[in-house]
């Protein structure tokens, strides 16, 4: 009877594909939307769920399922014939779904010849590299985080004492998606084990599997969940809910990656129970309604339910595993990337990546072309027409029209789960292509896509969105920086795991006769090759802006000589330029073929052997994508795969000479620039005080924290008035003339207006450049580590801070009535190394009214920039 049920769905989910795809006056046009746009936002569906005000509330769930959109299946209909003009177009269209009719469930050869990942147990990252440092600021947090108040609403769903206190934000219980990061826990404390066998992790997160497994036991009918069963009642009635689906694809991919990482068994019976629970209920839906009743429930987000089924079938080979996973693939999405129509703008962006990810994963398992061919198209048609420089997707959750990103740079760009969710399809694509484009790809969005979401070395402090407007910053978005313990957003969840799985995606094998290994990204890091029968140590030279070139060196390490001859297979960025770039095997100079190839170099590898890269980085501009004539002036700068954004409140203007190369206008900073910058401060009472840049003038502020707009403007570089002196510390130029120049504004300097008038900041190009030129002497207080500043101009006037007089104004000063004491603290201030300092990638571009200090948009913290620069 069970066997008869489940043919008669596998027969009903084949005759409903095949009659909605190749009927036209058959097809049933299916809903293919989110249901009401903004109540597919989580943010929104939060802010809603948890408000006081009923009526809006009620207003908002009372659209909700009247907003649709047309299905790709009706869609795939009614545009096919419009392109169908030539016989044989209508052949291979005839042909091409012959095949999906004759799908097997099983890989038929149509598929293979991947590229392996390798095992992330045998990767370990360079801990002094800046991916090193992300994955241990990563590992801090995983271990920062409590068993029991994790699994809280796990235990009480099932009836379980619930010691301790459950989490805030999206983990409360009264929050609709609670579990969904206690699913993302289990993946990424699984891949943060691989990668760094850390055992108190190991110890936490094996707690965490057999908790769930007590609470699955307890309910006893393979559900497993942080909320009750009654929320699939209201999926499966198409009432409104909030995504269940969506938390259990997350607990079910977090109970594999626990065995398919870190070997849990228990894991995996778990795992296959909850298949069991949602195989029944989808099975009874079907059988009691219609396959179209299950399609419109998948208007609600369902995450990648279909990819980890078919992960899992992959390991199991059970038949009802690819049919559910088949049930979770979105017809009326992929219809549309399979005639490849561009027609995503409006739809929530992380619901249909994981969709298109389990696509992928349906091509790997049955070897269906069409799947290949949608990853492929998507691929492309993101990168053509919805990604910005940082490699990311999104307006707020959603994708806006193509081509015309111009109009979208706001605060709420770029959702970091979209971004986590694209290295997936891009890592997939190169997997079965080889196709260096996508391992560029990976390098830009992994550097300033994942890179740019945590706060410096601070666990746990990550943020939902990367603002891309000028003059936006980390700090001031909507959601801001998130907390430890009171935010658990779904970028919270993606983003645990991106830092725990920072090495799986550099080293890629190759099985054969001569067995073979890509390496696609450079990152400090070594690799025990057991095909290859060696250990390979990857060192990279960190990159700086003033010596163009990335410095890669590939050695290998054994006992003995390999037993088998094997390849390395190097990548080529396309960013780079092989005219003067260099390849050497030993002391044997190589031939590079072009940028965006391999160079592939076979032997019996030796221990000692060492591979030497040197790539040079230039500067390039990239336009945004956006077709209007009167947005062709904005773009984005980068070098390398770095993408370069300006300290700026707003100003983006850059005005070139014709004819000017890059070089012309964008310069390096110098090695020896963070040793000149300094910051003065003065104490009152238990405050300490800085001189700092507001606007036009200098004025005394609280101390700021590094990482600040505040920081920026209370750090300066000394400049000496002699360009042959030299100085290694800022101590090295008391005694000598020199000038002042704001940290985040190259090219300008500090001046006095007068004797008694407020200090300001004006170009270098100032005619008075005396007013600018300050004698650095000892502090005329007596205190040791203090200085004083005085006027070229007005010998005997110093800068003078109005902190006594309770004033933060900062004046030119001369002694007069005033008592030597007091005089003298005024204008002696501590002397300290700058606050804030030049990242090694550092640059100044000239703008039109101002010039841009240039960083690497992953360096910055809480400090305002602009991604696109108006550059005529």
């Amino acid at each position: 009877m069970i066997k008869m049920r489940f043919l008669m769905l596998s027969r009903l989910l084949l005759l409903s594909t095949l009659f909605s795809l190749l009927c036209e006056e058959l097809v049933v046009s299916k809903e293919c939307t989110n249901t009401f746009p903004e109540l597919s936002s989580h943010t929104f569906r939060y802010e809603l769920l948890t408000s006081k005000n009923e009526t809006w509330r009620n207003e908002v769930l009372a659209q909700s399922h009247y907003h649709l959109t047309p299905s790709d299946d009706s869609y795939w209909a009614k545009l096919l014939p419009k392109r169908m003009v030539r016989q044989e177009d209508q052949i291979s269209w005839m042909m091409l779904y012959r095949q999906i009719k004759d799908y097997g469930g099983n890989n038929n050869g149509n598929a293979g010849g991947f590229l392996k990942a390798v095992p992330l147990k045998d990767v370990r990252l360079d801990p002094s590299s800046i991916h090193g440092m992300a994955q241990q600021t990563n590992l801090e947090y995983l271990l920062m985080l409590d068993v029991d108040r994790l699994v809280w609403s796990f235990r009480k769903t099932a009836g379980l004492p619930t010691p301790g206190q459950p989490y805030g934000g999206w983990e409360a219980v009264n929050c609709g998606l609670r579990g969904h990061f206690v699913g993302h826990y289990l993946s990424a404390s699984a891949l943060m084990w691989a990668s760094t066998n850390d055992n108190t992790l190991k110890t936490k997160m094996s707690a965490v599997v057999s908790i769930l497994s007590d609470c699955q036991k307890q309910m006893g009918t393979g559900y497993l969940s942080a909320f009750p069963s009654e929320e699939f009642d209201r999926f499966e009635a198409l009432k409104t809910v909030w995504a269940p689906y969506y938390t259990i694809h997350k607990i079910m991919a977090g109970l594999l990656d626990q065995y398919t990482f870190a070997d849990n068994e228990q894991a995996f019976k778990m795992l296959n129970w909850m298949v069991d629970y949602h195989f029944n209920r989808v099975q009874n839906v079907i059988l009691k309604y219609s396959i179209q009743r299950h399609w419109s429930s998948l208007n609600e987000e369902t995450g990648g339910m279909n990819d980890v089924l078919y992960r899992l079938h992959a390991i199991t080979g059970d038949q009802k595993h690819l049919v559910l996973a088949h049930l979770f693939d979105k017809p009326c999405f992929l219809g549309e990337l399979a005639v490849k129509a561009d027609d995503i703008s409006g739809f929530h962006t992380n619901t249909h990546i994981p969709v298109v990810i389990g696509a992928q994963m349906r091509y790997e398992v049955t070897g269906d072309p069409l799947y290949k061919e949608i990853g492929t198209y998507f691929m492309d048609m993101i990168n053509s027409s919805h990604a910005y420089a940082t490699g990311g997707t999104s307006v707020g959750e959603f994708w806006s029209d193509p081509r015309r990103l111009a109009s979208t740079l706001q605060t709420e760009n770029e959702e970091s789960c979209t971004t986590y969710n694209m290295l997936k399809v891009s890592r997939n694509l190169f997997r079965w292509t080889k196709d260096i484009r996508y391992a560029d790809y990976y390098e830009r969005a992994l550097t300033n896509g994942v890179l740019s979401i945590q706060r410096g070395r601070e666990p746990g402090v990550m943020i939902y969105m990367l603002p891309l407007k000028r003059g936006g910053s980390k700090a001031q978005s909507y959601h801001k920086w998130g907390s430890q313990f009171d935010d658990f957003w779904c970028c919270y969840g993606t983003g645990i795991e991106s830092f725990s799985k920072l090495g799986d995606s550099i080293y890629f094998e190759e099985e054969g006769k001569v067995p073979g290994l890509y390496i696609i990204q450079y990152i400090p890091s070594s690799f025990q090759w057991r095909s290859g029968g060696f250990l390979i140590n990857q060192t990279i030279i960190p990159v700086v802006s003033w010596d163009n070139r990335l410095r890669v060196t590939v050695a290998i390490s054994s006992e003995q000589e390999a037993a088998v001859v094997s390849t390395l297979n190097l990548r080529i960025p396309t960013w780079t330029s092989t005219n003067v770039a260099k390849a050497i095997l030993n002391s044997q100079d190589l031939i590079l073929p072009v940028p965006g190839n391999f160079l592939s170099v076979t032997r019996k590898w030796s221990p000692g052997d060492k591979v030497t890269l040197e790539f040079p980085l230039s500067l390039r501009l990239e336009a945004i994508k956006d077709d209007r004539p009167e947005y062709a002036s904005l773009q984005a700068i980068l070098y390398g795969p770095y993408l370069l954004v300006g300290l700026s409140s707003g100003d983006w203007d850059i005005k070139t000479e014709p004819g000017a190369s890059l070089a012309d206008w964008i310069t390096p900073i110098p090695a020896d620039y963070n040793a000149h910058l300094i910051s003065l401060s003065q104490v009152s009472g238990e405050a300490e005080f800085s001189l700092t840049k507001s606007d036009d003038s200098i004025q005394l502020q609280k101390l700021p924290e590094p990482g600040t707009n505040d920081a920026v403007g209370a750090t300066f570089r000394l400049i000496l008035k002699e360009p042959s002196d030299v100085f290694a510390s800022p101590e090295d130029a008391i005694g000598k003339s020199v000038m002042l120049e704001p940290y985040g504004f190259p090219g300008m300097l500090v001046e006095n207006q007068g004797v008694d008038e407020t200090l300001r900041v004006v170009p270098d190009s100032s005619n008075d450049k005396d007013a600018a030129i300050f004698h650095l002497v000892s502090g005329l207080d007596g205190m040791d580590g203090t200085i004083s500043l005085e006027s070229e101009n007005h010998k005997g006037c110093y800068v003078s801070s109005g902190l006594n007089d309770g004033s933060n104004n900062i004046t030119l000063s001369c002694k007069s009535g005033s008592s030597n004491a007091d005089f003298s603290q005024a204008v002696s201030f501590k002397l300290d190394k700058g606050i804030s300092e030049y990242h090694p990638i550092s640059f100044v571009a000239k703008g039109t009214d101002r010039n841009f200090l240039l960083a690497p948009l992953f360096s910055l913290r809480d400090e305002s920039y602009t991604v696109y620069f108006n550059i005529q």
